[in-house]
């Protein structure tokens, strides 16, 4: 394990992040860091890089160059679970769920990494193994009614509602015991009322659980409301970061993303 010295209010900072797909440049150099306790959007057009870069945090993708420091420690080049053992959890802009099992096995299946009984106790049934499960289980219980499921626990995930499905992920990602959160376009799909309940949800998560959120997000009522810093992306490259006051005064992102009306 490497450690990096980070200013300690920075919970991530990517350096010069820069991937390549064959000719295209999908991340172009970029920097970004992330204040802990914050929540942060990452906005842009379609194809603009937004969830290349969070695939790279995420260790899907392994940057062409550049350095992504989380909590102190490089991530470049762990693999996908290392770095959820670390505290990164996430959503998906699609959604990945076990469609077949229950609410409540999607919620346990993110708590594997934090488990602690291995193969041989698993196998012969430990105490503590047991006990270990029927902790998990309450906790998974308490984390799909905190996600607003309390009914929710035996059904079958791929039945269940567009928006609970999202909030499904959410109590997923959560049980990795995250210190960042990554939310995909969460709000896609949803109806207003919806929307505007997730976006309360978000805050109170971040508020309550001592967590750090970054989003991608296209409904811009949803980045202004809820975001306390936004960076825009266009072709990879990044052209813009501040306040949504700042952003929504930016005449290079009005041009390339945003629209007058948008920005009114």
């Amino acid at each position: 394990m490497t450690d990096t010295a980070t200013a300690p209010d920075d919970l991530l900072v990517a350096t010069q992040v820069r991937k390549e797909f064959g000719g295209l440049i999908a991340t172009d150099d970029i920097d970004f860091t992330i204040p802990r306790g914050s929540i942060v959007a990452l906005i842009g057009p379609n194809g603009a890089g937004k969830t290349t870069f969070f695939n790279q945090i995420t260790g899907v993708y392994v940057p062409t160059s550049g350095s992504i420091v989380f909590d102190g420690t490089e991530v470049v080049g762990k693999p996908p679970h290392a770095i959820v053992e670390l505290g990164v959890g996430r959503t998906f802009q699609n959604i990945r769920l076990f469609a077949q099992m229950t609410a409540l096995e999607n919620v346990l299946v993110g708590m594997h990494s934090r488990l602690k009984g291995g193969i041989f106790g698993s196998i012969v049934r430990t105490p503590r193994v047991r006990r270990e499960e029927r902790e998990a289980r309450e906790r998974a219980k308490e984390l799909l009614t905190y996600c607003g499921l309390p009914r929710r626990h035996q059904e079958r995930a791929g039945t269940l509602p567009y928006g609970d499905q999202r909030r499904l992920e959410v109590a997923r990602a959560l049980a990795t015991d995250p210190k960042l959160i990554l939310l995909d376009e969460p709000t896609a799909g949803m109806n207003p009322q919806e929307t505007a309940e997730f976006t309360s949800f978000v805050r109170r998560v971040r508020d309550e659980k001592d967590l750090t959120v970054l989003l991608i997000e296209h409904d811009m009522k949803v980045v202004m409301g809820v975001s306390e810093r936004i960076t825009v992306l266009e072709y990879g490259a990044k052209i813009a970061e501040g306040t949504p006051e700042e952003i929504r005064a930016d005449e290079r992102v009005i041009e390339a993303y945003l629209g007058s009306g948008a920005a009114a």
